[in-house]
């Protein structure tokens, strides 16, 4: 059977589950996810290999303009401060506590090694917790807080990531160095953002009253900007953020509402296909990385790949909930510009701590780890990293996707319940 074939059949199997969770009531990325370690496991069926340089290419650029696009820019200067936290802060602590766990728990592991991991593991996808809760009617500001986070978030974990395996390729590792190309990739991206997002713009008003062309331009650019920006060895998450925020208030001013409308429309079909794919693609890879695992091993390092979920969400729920601590006094003191709708109860809290799962990012970045070192050794313990991130995708996505519905509708039901009255003598 040849490869479009396998792709047709998955795109096939996508789109009915799509509409079979819908009606099992179901979030639809278990599903879809449950389905492709399913297929992935039919003999007759050839292996589907995940190309890293296509995910980052062909699923990226548009999930993270789209997101940028649609994100209100009020609410996300509102709440940038949590959204700074969580998607900078807290994916740095999260690579060094994971990095921790694999060091001393796993066999085999050194520094370097363990800090890869945490850096695969150390950003969340909002794309799954978004697609799990979707229908749930969460608050406007849990979903501008988990979408601004993850605009941000996979920046910062690339750039761990590439410090983390240059440490093992044997590169050596200067912290001053390391901070100081952390700031030079993030306003280089910001850069190529703004000088893309102002050439588009140009463009756009130009073919303005062509839709077809328009929309096309619209698609098209957010490819160019990632591709421009990572030749130039900036970030491209950043720059096509940055172009997608640009864009969005340019279209709100200029567009007429035909023609949001018409690309609305034609945005949630692409992102609707590519999100389906994402979590088929994650399953599928689960049956392929087993064949790569001694069968002695499997059990340990699933026991392995679940401590460090827990310590992943534990970490998530003490800076989380440490972040509603900080806003609340800042805010009582009247220091800075923390407003009172920036602040965080505790239902938000929780929904944004439960929503930390990891998805197509962290299983890219495995698989994209080098075969050798520079002289030409295997890159050690590749298959047990790659193996490890694998299985706390799975863990994340379908054991928080499972829980979150629950634990999103008990919090509605507490809000909604009356207080009782007190006892009357």
């Amino acid at each position: 059977m040849e490869n479009y074939s396998v792709v047709l059949i998955i795109l096939a199997v996508m789109l009915g589950l799509s509409a079979v969770a819908e009606k099992i009531r179901l979030p639809y990325p278990v599903l879809l996810i449950v389905a492709g370690i399913a297929i992935g496991f039919v003999p007759s069926l050839p292996g589907v290999n995940i190309d890293p340089e296509v995910i980052f290419l062909i699923f990226l650029p548009p999930l993270l303009y789209d997101a940028a696009f649609n994100i209100p820019f009020q609410e996300f200067r509102t709440h940038i401060n949590t959204i700074g936290t969580l998607a900078v802060s807290l994916v740095f602590l999260t690579a060094g506590g994971i990095a921790v766990v694999a060091r001393y728990m796993i066999p085999g592991m050194s520094w370097p090694l363990s800090f890869v991991l945490g850096a695969i593991l150390s950003a969340t996808d909002a794309v799954a917790a978004l697609s799990v809760t979707k229908g749930l009617k969460l608050s406007h500001k849990t979903s501008v807080i988990l979408e601004g986070e993850s605009l941000v978030n996979d920046a910062s974990a690339l750039v761990a990531y590439r410090f983390a395996v240059a440490a093992v390729t044997g590169s050596a590792f200067i912290f001053w160095k390391a901070s100081l190309q952390f700031l030079l990739l993030m306003a280089g991206g910001f850069l190529i953002g703004v000088i893309m997002g102002k050439l588009l713009g140009r463009i756009l008003w130009w073919v303005r009253k062509n839709t077809l062309v328009t929309i096309s331009f619209m698609l098209l650019m957010p490819f160019i900007t990632y591709q421009i920006a990572e030749e130039l060895h900036v970030s491209g998450v950043i720059a096509v953020v940055i172009l997608g925020l640009s864009i969005a208030r340019f279209s709100r001013k200029v567009f007429p509402e035909p023609l949001k409308q018409q690309s609305k429309s034609f945005w949630d079909i692409i992102i609707f296909i590519l999100n389906g794919l994402i979590f088929i693609l994650i399953g599928l890879q689960f049956p392929y990385v087993l064949h790569t695992i001694d069968r002695a091993q499997i059990i340990p390092y699933i026991g392995y790949a679940f401590a460090i979920t827990v310590v992943a969400l534990l970490l998530r729920m003490a800076r989380v909930f440490l972040q509603q601590i900080n806003l609340q006094r800042a805010f009582n003191s009247k220091r800075g510009r923390i407003s009172e709708h920036a602040l965080l109860d505790f239902a938000t809290s929780l929904i944004v701590t439960w929503s930390g799962m990891r998805g197509i990012v962290s299983l890219a970045t495995a698989i994209a780890l080098p075969l050798t070192l520079k002289d030409g050794s295997p890159f050690p313990q590749r298959s047990p990293i790659i193996f490890i991130s694998v299985a706390v995708v799975l863990f994340t996505i379908i054991g928080q996707g499972i829980t979150l519905p629950w634990i999103v509708k008990r919090l509605k039901q507490r809000e909604a319940a009356p207080e009782k009255s007190p006892a009357v003598d």
